[in-house]
């Protein structure tokens, strides 16, 4: 049994910019834990010389998006190799670097960065591989077809096509389609065709939100892709509305199929009614994240926990003092990591709220902020309030881009005790900083658009609580008066269901889901309020009550949320590492 795992970013290491965020860094977790459980693996992934972006802020708050410079050669192994596939009715030439993830036993799993910057490709392919999310349309759907059909050409000229085939997202899609053609020219019928490529292929699907599930037009897609493949996908409930849905072309050639958490399978399922859609909810890999003062506590309180994080549920009282200062060390370097970024100095001592993630309407980022006078008046009541910010918006998304100037332009208006700081250019360093250094982590998506959610995991882990939206993993993570606080978010489905915002006083079905969305914002933004000042401040004032739900994060986020569980859900259910499958 040997496993491929297709992603169109994984995080490899801090410096080798390959990940823009989530998907990536999950990517990255999931093959670490793949490394330390000794499964055999390799991974696919393409080799962007642009990376993502750079993001610096000028003084407006205006975000810019400068490319990163970085030497591949220095970071990776360059393969003496070649392999190729057809594109717009030539050849396309594959190169491929390596890069080893070491498990914490010593077992190597080789990830296969493609690369068509190659002298014999024509000009307009050799780009193709230049910035991971960039250009448009078209150059995505290249991009796409280089990870699938170039990944599956690039392992077999390898001779390391796995026996199960795993599709990180619809990105992946399209070496399900390579299979699929090949077993039709093979000569078997389309049911049998489907059902060989299904006992070989995983898909995971991770987002609710529409943008996330790439379509392209069916008029592009054959021009670019050989008949073989457009054959077949008019055989396969791919399309709709005359294009190709990358998520449906996964479902429809995937034996098994899951969201990343209980709640977003329940989503899923209701998206996509036709396919059964199982739930593995993602986790985090802990010795990565578990800042270094509280790698320590851990390595005396519960000395096996980086072989069985589930020894993070032992963690005993007596840890507790320890526990709180590790964390007083991770909020000193939180503070003066954000000096050397910013140039502004945090206090040490002050209430420290953390909000670090992509930057775009859904997340409700300015939440927090809708209420200054109410804000200001808790502030007072409590000491102070700090809040750091950071998260890059697409270059494309103008709505998140605002979003990051209304972030600014909101500083200047602040309280007196509220203080905000905006930190550039959000990557695992600085994220490893900021989850472990807050007090707390603040969570608001509109529910039910967010997947799982795994910087909260990452916050826990190190003892910081969440106040966070009903959604994603925290459905699963929220135990009350233990793990933090939640927004009830079921009040404003109940007002939609009991039609309290009915559709008689709305024009049309998008007014009515404009003003169910307002209605929300506003009761949950109520909510964060009364919780802040009433139960989350308080709490942090007795010392020793916090203590223990620092403890609690720990023992009952930090042992379950964890990558090595998330694993050993894909090796039993998924991989079915425990069956004979060929």
């Amino acid at each position: 049994m040997h496993v491929s795992y297709f992603s169109m970013e994984i995080w490899l290491a801090d410096d080798i910019p390959t990940f823009s965020g989530g998907l990536g860094v999950l990517a990255g977790d999931t093959l670490r834990a793949i490394a330390d459980k000794g499964i055999a693996c390799n991974a696919v992934t393409l080799m962007y010389k642009g990376g993502y972006f750079l993001q610096s802020i000028t003084a407006e708050g205006t975000q810019r998006d400068d490319p990163v410079v970085w030497e591949p050669a220095s970071k990776l192994e360059r393969l003496d190799m070649r392999a190729s596939f057809e594109l717009e009715g030539r050849t396309v030439h594959v190169g491929v670097w390596r890069f080893e993830l070491e498990g914490i036993g010593g077992h190597r799993v080789p990830i296969y960065l493609l690369d068509t910057d190659l002298e014999e490709n024509a000009p307009e392919d050799r780009g193709l591989c230049d910035r991971l999310y960039g250009g448009d349309g078209r150059h995505r759907l290249r991009q796409e077809a280089v990870l699938g059909l170039g990944g599956v050409a690039a392992l077999d000229a390898l001779n390391e096509r796995g026996t199960i085939l795993h599709m990180n997202e619809g990105h992946a899609s399209m070496l399900a389609l390579s299979l699929y053609a090949d077993a039709r020219e093979a000569g078997h019928t389309e049911e049998a065709a489907a059902d060989l490529v299904r006992a070989r292929c995983v898909f995971t699907t991770h987002t609710p939100v529409p943008a996330g599930h790439d379509r392209f037009p069916m008029a592009s897609v054959e021009r670019h892709l050989p008949a073989r493949y457009t054959r077949c996908i008019a055989e396969l409930p791919a399309t709709e509305d005359g294009q190709l849905n990358m998520t449906l072309l996964g479902l429809a050639l995937a034996g098994y199929v899951n969201g990343v958490a209980e709640r977003h399978g329940e989503v899923s399922r209701e998206m996509f009614p036709d396919y059964e859609i199982d739930a593995i909810t993602n986790g985090v890999h802990a010795a990565s994240w578990a800042t270094a003062p509280m790698a320590a506590v851990f390595d005396e309180a519960c000395p096996g926990w980086r072989r069985d994080n589930a020894q993070l549920g032992q963690i005993s009282d007596a840890a507790t003092s320890r526990l709180r200062e590790a964390h007083r060390l991770a909020k000193r370097h939180l503070v003066e990591e954000v000096e050397r970024r910013t140039g502004e100095r945090l206090c040490e001592d002050t209430f420290t709220i953390g909000f670090a993630r992509r930057k775009t309407p859904y997340k409700r980022a300015l939440l927090l902020l809708s209420d200054l006078p109410r804000l200001g008046e808790i502030a007072a009541r409590h000491g102070g309030l700090q809040i750091v910010y950071a998260g890059k918006a697409h270059p494309k998304d103008v709505a998140g881009q605002s979003l990051v100037r209304d972030i600014h332009a909101i500083r200047d208006l602040l309280p007196e005790k509220v203080s905000l700081v905006f930190v550039p250019n959000y990557e695992t360093d600085l994220g490893r900083v900021i989850t472990a250094g807050v007090d707390l982590w603040l969570n608001t998506p509109r529910p039910p658009m967010e997947a799982s959610g795994t910087s909260g995991m990452k916050a826990v882990l190190n003892g910081v609580p969440n106040l966070s939206v009903d959604d994603g993993w925290w459905c699963e993570g929220y135990v009350s008066g233990k793990t933090g606080w939640r927004i009830d978010a079921s009040i404003v489905r109940a007002r939609a269901r009991e039609g309290q915002v009915s559709a008689e006083d709305a024009h049309d079905r998008a007014e009515q889901l404009s003003r169910l969305s307002d209605e929300g914002d506003r009761l949950d933004a109520a909510q964060l309020y009364t919780l802040l000042d009433e139960a989350v401040l308080p709490t942090f004032a007795d010392g020793a009550r916090w203590g223990a739900i620092m403890r609690h994060c720990i023992a009952l986020g930090g042992a379950r949320f964890n990558a090595q569980r998330m694993v050993e859900s894909y090796m039993k259910r998924a991989y079915r590492l425990d069956e004979a499958r060929a």
